[in-house]
């Protein structure tokens, strides 16, 4: 009786990690949503990242994979005790699957707010990556905001290290969007700020979008480097 029932346990850790889906990709979508974004801004982010997910040069890139897919999930941050799963992880392996993964980032309401906890939102998505029953090539958090500051939490340098050990890359996305009205332009160099303090890891890069036309354009390009495991030829790592 006994080893029936170790060859049951056997079997059942056997079909879990038979069942575990398999990409090419994790991506944690780390959006800002902090008091510093008001909610124009958050349905431009949005609507920025759902055209990126469908665009044609995107699919193309996750078709082009080993796996041929990717999992994604949305999570926008704000305080310390604001991280919210704004679309839950998503396979995206196809125009059906993208346009359904936009639909859903387009209708969530607003969940997060309060003033930045970089670390925090860091230490979020190490977690949800972690808590998946996805298994990657690739591990990555893909962070974007408009400002390096934080204000309380997790300190940004425990999280930062922790993913780090953990073989996540994190990747930057500075919103430098100068038509804006929550208190941009910033007064230091976003992008030297995020090199430095926020992003690392193997091929690890920083992308700038600096007004809202190109917002949509900066988060295709960021797409495709991370997908195709690409470094820009004007970044240092």
């Amino acid at each position: 009786m006994r080893l029936l029932s170790v060859l049951l346990v056997f079997l059942l850790a056997l079909d879990g990690a038979v069942a575990a889906e398999r990409v090419d990709v994790e991506l944690v979508l780390l959006a800002d949503a902090s008091r510093s974004i008001d909610d124009g801004e958050i349905r431009f982010q949005r609507s920025g990242y759902a055209e990126a997910i469908t665009h044609p040069d995107v699919l193309a890139a996750i078709s082009y994979g080993f796996e041929q897919r990717i999992a994604v999930t949305y999570v926008e941050w704000g305080d310390a005790a604001s991280q919210e799963v704004v679309v839950p992880w998503t396979i995206i392996d196809g125009a059906a699957s993208a346009k359904l993964f936009a639909t859903r980032l387009l209708e969530a309401p607003r969940l997060a707010s309060g003033p930045n906890a970089i670390g925090s939102a860091l230490a979020a998505a190490q977690a949800l990556i972690a808590g998946s029953d996805i298994q990657g090539t690739r591990k990555v958090i893909d962070f974007s905001a408009d400002s390096a500051w934080s204000s309380g939490g997790i300190p940004i340098p425990v999280a930062r290290a922790a993913a780090l050990s953990a073989g996540i890359v994190i990747n930057g996305l500075a919103i430098l969007c100068r038509d804006c009205s929550s208190g941009r332009p910033i007064d230091y160099d976003l992008e030297a700020a995020f090199a430095a303090f926020i992003t690392g890891g193997p091929g690890s890069f920083v992308v700038t979008a600096d007004g809202n036309t190109s917002f949509a354009e900066a988060v295709r390009r960021k797409f495709l480097l991370e997908i195709a495991l690409l470094t820009p030829p004007d970044q240092t790592n």
